[in-house]
């Protein structure tokens, strides 16, 4: 079955003879079931000995999709084979035996036991496939976002300027300490563990060209993304998570509002107009740590180095720095907001999707930046 991009996918897999598995995507409500119906009905033309329910990526339940989900158990009941309801949400499963007892009969809930090689591929396919769907989601969310933003465009007056400010401080300006640390860090370790290795060549002075041109070009703009990665995503997840589950999400869109408008769009502004600045300021700080090595290791005074950076650090090193920024800081919001929108249930999935959201951006950060590296060294930039 080709993945949607949809609020819901049903998905059968067929594990052997007489055994299926059916994996449940996002909302299971009263509108879904109307589209999934026909799926129900073909499974039913199939003689089973047992049927795997997933409902691991249920998102939402309620008393219809509860009442489907017993009336197939109910089916194959009757037809003599093993039901298994899989990785269900505790909440979801006083719903389910209700619907269940309903229709007058008992709901056991197993877990399915089968050969260990048989699970290890099948949990490996299960995880391919997950990164697929997240992967398709991940798009719809990002398209989603432009399109607002476009409309937003022809109503300015609706925008929510105010907002966009608040986290820029709250992700701008907050960060600014924690990420001179580091980048005052970095730029030290980096310019004296080159002057171990120049000093025994005489080569003192190139310890500017070393500091200058890798601070600037790769090693500030990638330290504060990542700093910025592990500070803003996990509270952009926290804080949309939080509300998703205190049914403020749902409030929005019960008086007309479109969440995206309120919370991604502010939260992604935020960070592509200040995550420049942020860089700027780790490249002044990671430098200022190297200058400090120079100093007092290779005897290389303050007004040297200057001069010596001004005469080697070109323009394109500087600027290749800041255009990385507006991205990294695009795909650390994007995927923060994408992330709490995906927190269903309980508090645990807000931690959950928290540390899910921080890995996302990090890898994300370094890979992009590898990539566009590569990509300009190839090139001649």
């Amino acid at each position: 079955m080709k993945p949607k991009p949809a609020s819901n996918l049903w998905q059968i897999n067929h594990l052997g003879d007489e055994i299926c598995k059916i994996s449940i995507y996002g909302d299971l409500d009263v509108t879904s079931i109307k589209k999934i119906y026909p799926h129900v009905k073909q499974l039913k033309s199939h003689p089973l000995r047992s049927l795997i329910i997933d409902c691991r990526h249920v998102t939402h339940l309620d008393f219809s999709g509860a009442l489907l989900l017993a009336e197939l158990a109910a089916y194959f009941s009757k037809q003599k084979a093993t039901i298994f309801v899989e990785n269900l949400a505790q909440e979801y499963k006083t719903l389910l035996f209700f619907a269940r007892k309903n229709l007058g009969e008992e709901l056991h809930v197993e877990q399915y036991k089968g050969f260990y090689f048989q699970k290890y591929l099948q949990n490996l396919g299960q995880k391919i496939f997950d990164m697929w769907i997240t992967f398709h989601l991940f798009l719809s969310f990002f398209g989603q976002s432009v399109v607002r933003f476009t409309l937003l465009l022809s109503t300015p007056w609706r925008f929510r300027f105010r907002s966009v400010f608040a986290h820029i401080e709250k992700s701008g300006a907050h960060a600014l300490p924690i990420v001179a640390l580091t980048s005052f860090l970095v730029g030290l370790v980096v310019a004296y563990q080159g002057a171990e290795q120049l000093v025994k060549f005489g080569a003192n002075i190139f310890i500017v060209d070393m500091v200058s041109i890798s601070v600037f070009r790769e090693l500030a703009p990638l330290i504060a993304a990542i700093v910025i990665a592990g500070r803003s995503s996990s509270a952009y997840t926290a804080q949309i998570g939080t509300m998703k589950i205190t049914e403020e999400i749902d409030a929005l869109r019960s008086m007309g509002f479109d969440p995206i408008d309120f919370l991604v769009l502010p939260r992604i502004l935020a960070l592509v107009f200040s995550m420049p600045l942020i860089v700027f300021f780790a490249d002044i700080v990671g430098v200022f740590g190297g200058m400090i090595v120079a100093k007092h290791h290779l005897g290389i005074s303050y007004d040297e180095f200057i001069q010596r950076g001004r005469d080697v650090l070109e323009m394109k090193h500087i600027l290749i720095g800041l255009f990385k920024a507006p991205f990294f800081g695009l795909l650390i919001a994007l995927i923060g907001c994408f992330r709490g929108f995906q927190v269903t249930g309980s508090t645990e999935s807000i931690g959950h999707y928290t540390t899910i959201s921080v890995v996302n951006a990090i890898f994300l950060v370094i890979v992009i930046n590898a990539v566009i590296s590569v990509l300009l060294t190839e090139v001649g930039i």
